[in-house]
């Protein structure tokens, strides 16, 4: 297995909104291992999780595991009241509006707060400002093309020391991401179409940034 290097991005997993949690803990649990997994956002499929307790219940277990080894778990804006019931590390929020500033207020300094959801430098800034503990480009739901999520990354880290996470779309991206100094790099279904591939990906990344 190629080692990492000090400055190599660590991985962002955000899970797909519709897989099994039973299904989902075993990957989970091998990019623990693997892939020096920092942070999991948790994606469901229901805006409303109230009554479901099959779900809390599965969230709890997954989260306490992941948390024994030192993973953050995080939960989107929506369901943002999850973090304190589930005893998670906090909340990602889309945009860098009211709900950010919600959330900032109700969940600091005791709790994570990430935004994402930003499609412009200023965007970012203002997020940063409020005092949120990373701002993320790109993203799942988010229509920026690749190029310019790696060039707000590579403008980030020249000027703020506040966390970045870069989102990739592909796995092809991952290296380009790296090169351009993501303190994070963001997967959601490409990870999980094949976990195998992009821990190679990944691992492989900080080696060819640098020779590049």
């Amino acid at each position: 297995m190629t080692a990492w290097t000090i400055d190599a991005p660590r991985l962002y997993l955000m899970t797909p909104s519709g897989m099994d949690r039973g299904t989902l803990l075993p990957v989970l649990e091998h990019a623990a291992q693997s892939c020096e997994l920092a942070c999991v956002l948790f994606r469901f499929a229901s805006e409303n999780l109230e009554g479901e307790k099959e779900n809390f219940t599965s969230l709890r277990r997954l989260a306490s595991t992941l948390q024994e080894r030192g993973i953050a778990c995080l939960v989107e804006g929506r369901n943002g009241g999850l973090v304190e019931r589930f005893g998670l590390d906090g909340v990602h929020i889309e945009g860098a509006g009211t709900e950010l500033t919600s959330a900032l207020s109700a969940l600091k300094p005791a709790y994570i707060v990430g935004a994402g959801g930003l499609p412009t430098r200023h965007d970012a800034m203002i997020a940063g400002e409020a005092g949120a503990d990373y701002v993320m480009f790109g993203g799942s739901q988010c229509e920026e093309a690749q190029a310019q999520i790696v060039a707000h990354i590579a403008w980030w880290g020249e000027l703020f020391n506040l966390p970045c996470v870069g989102y990739a779309q592909d796995l092809a991206a991952i290296e380009d991401l790296a090169r351009a100094g993501a303190d994070f790099i963001a997967l959601g279904e490409a990870f999980f179409r094949d976990p195998l591939i992009a821990e190679e990906a990944l691992h492989a990344a900080p080696r060819l940034a640098e020779i590049s």
